[in-house]
C-alpha cells in the first residue's frame, strides 16, 4: 500500500499542480497582435471565461519569453511573423518546453509605405538595398561605405528627398522578413554580390544583414502604430511595416510598389506581391491542462468563423489560408500535434 501511494505522489509531482494563472497570457509579434487580439475579444464574450492578456513584445521578444520556461509566470501562446528558428526551438527545450504546437494562421505583406499626400514612385529590391545597406557595391564592384543621401541619387526618376525610412528593430520578426525577403534578393541583384555568395556564404550574408547606422534608416520600435504617425508628420519618410497596418490606415498612409507590385490582399494571396510572409500562433502544449481554456481558445482561432476567408480575421486585414493550408491548419490544431526540429532551419 504504502508503495501504492509513494508511486501515485510521484506521478503527481511529475505531472505538476494546476496554475493558480486562470487568465491565458499571449505575448509576441505587433504584426499578428491585432488579430490574436480580435480572437481574444471574441473568446471572451462566448466562452464565459476572462479575455486573454495578449502583449506587442515582438517576435523574437516574444519566444524568448516563451522559451524561458513552464509555470505561471510564462505566456502560453507567443505570437510570430515568422517561424521559429532552429536555434530558439532548442533554446526552449533546454529550458524543459518541449512541446510546442506550430499554428500557421494566414499571410501578410510586409509593406513600404508613406503619406497619403507624398508624391507616387515605386521601388525595386535593389533600390532599396542601395538607400539602406550599410556598405554597396562601388564603381569598381568593391565594397564602400553607403554614400546615398538623396533618393534620386540612386536613380534619377526618384524622388529629391533625403532618404528616411523607419523600421522595425532587430528583436522583431517583420525585421527578420524585411532582411530576407527585400535586402537578400536586393544584394543579389548586384554581379560582385552574387559571386560573393558562392564564394563566401558569410561574408555576403554580413553584407545584406548590415543597415546603416547614419540615419537614413530609423529603428522605430515595435509598435507600427507610431510608424504611422511619424509618416503623417513628415510626407518624405518611408515606413516598413505589415500589410494589415497599410490596410488599417489606408486613410493616412499608402504603399509604395516593390519590384513594380502594389500590395493588396489579392497580389498577396495569389503571390504575385514578392515581399510576404506567413504568420503562426505557437501554444506550449505542457499549459493545455494546466490553464483554462486554452484548447477553447486554439478551437476559436482555427474556426472558419475567424480563419475563413470571410471570417472576422479577414476583415481586420489577414491574409486568410487557402483551402487546403487552413484544412492543414485545422487538423494541427484539434490534435496539438507537436512540432519537431527537423521541420525548423
Amino acid at each position: 500500500m504504502k508503495r501504492i501511494l509513494i508511486a501515485a505522489s510521484a506521478l503527481a509531482l511529475l505531472a505538476g499542480p494546476a496554475f493558480a494563472r486562470d487568465q491565458i497570457r499571449i505575448v509576441g509579434s505587433s504584426t499578428v497582435y491585432p488579430f490574436t487580439t480580435a480572437v481574444a475579444e471574441a473568446f471572451g464574450k462566448s466562452s464565459g471565461m476572462k479575455t486573454p492578456v495578449v502583449e506587442s513584445t515582438g517576435t523574437g521578444g516574444g519566444i524568448k519569453l516563451f522559451c524561458a520556461g513552464l509555470g505561471d509566470d510564462t505566456p502560453d501562446f507567443t505570437n510570430a511573423s515568422r517561424q521559429i528558428k532552429k536555434s530558439e526551438f532548442e533554446s526552449c527545450g533546454q529550458s524543459g518546453v518541449t512541446e510546442i504546437v506550430e499554428i500557421k494562421v494566414g499571410f501578410d505583406g510586409l509593406s513600404v509605405a508613406h503619406a497619403k499626400d507624398a508624391k507616387d514612385f515605386g521601388l525595386t529590391k535593389q533600390q532599396i538595398f542601395m538607400a539602406l545597406a550599410k556598405e554597396v557595391p562601388g564603381a569598381d564592384g568593391k565594397l564602400v561605405a553607403n554614400p546615398y543621401k538623396m533618393w534620386n541619387e540612386i536613380d534619377p526618376s526618384l524622388p529629391a528627398v533625403k532618404i528616411e525610412v523607419l523600421g522595425p528593430p532587430p528583436t522583431s520578426g517583420t525585421r527578420d522578413s524585411f532582411m530576407e525577403l527585400v535586402m537578400e534578393k536586393g544584394a543579389e541583384k548586384f554581379e560582385t554580390l552574387a559571386e560573393l555568395k558562392k564564394s563566401d556564404a558569410k561574408a555576403f550574408e554580413a553584407v545584406w544583414k548590415s543597415m546603416r547606422e547614419d540615419g537614413a534608416f530609423v529603428e522605430a520600435g515595435e509598435n507600427d502604430n507610431l510608424i504611422v504617425q511619424k509618416l503623417q508628420a513628415n510626407p518624405d519618410a518611408l515606413g516598413i511595416f505589415g500589410y494589415s497596418f497599410l490596410e488599417q490606415n489606408e486613410g493616412t498612409v499608402k504603399g509604395v510598389p516593390v519590384d513594380g507590385v502594389a500590395a493588396s490582399y489579392e497580389t498577396i494571396a495569389d503571390g504575385s506581391y514578392k515581399v510576404a510572409r506567413p504568420l503562426f500562433v505557437y501554444a506550449k502544449k505542457q499549459h493545455v491542462d494546466k490553464v483554462p481554456g486554452m484548447k477553447e481558445f486554439i478551437a476559436e482561432y482555427v474556426s472558419d468563423k475567424a480563419l475563413g476567408e470571410d471570417g472576422y480575421l479577414a476583415d481586420k486585414g489577414l491574409v486568410t489560408l487557402p483551402g487546403d493550408q487552413a484544412e492543414k491548419t485545422r487538423a494541427i490544431a484539434a490534435s496539438l500535434e507537436v512540432l519537431k526540429g527537423d521541420q525548423l532551419k
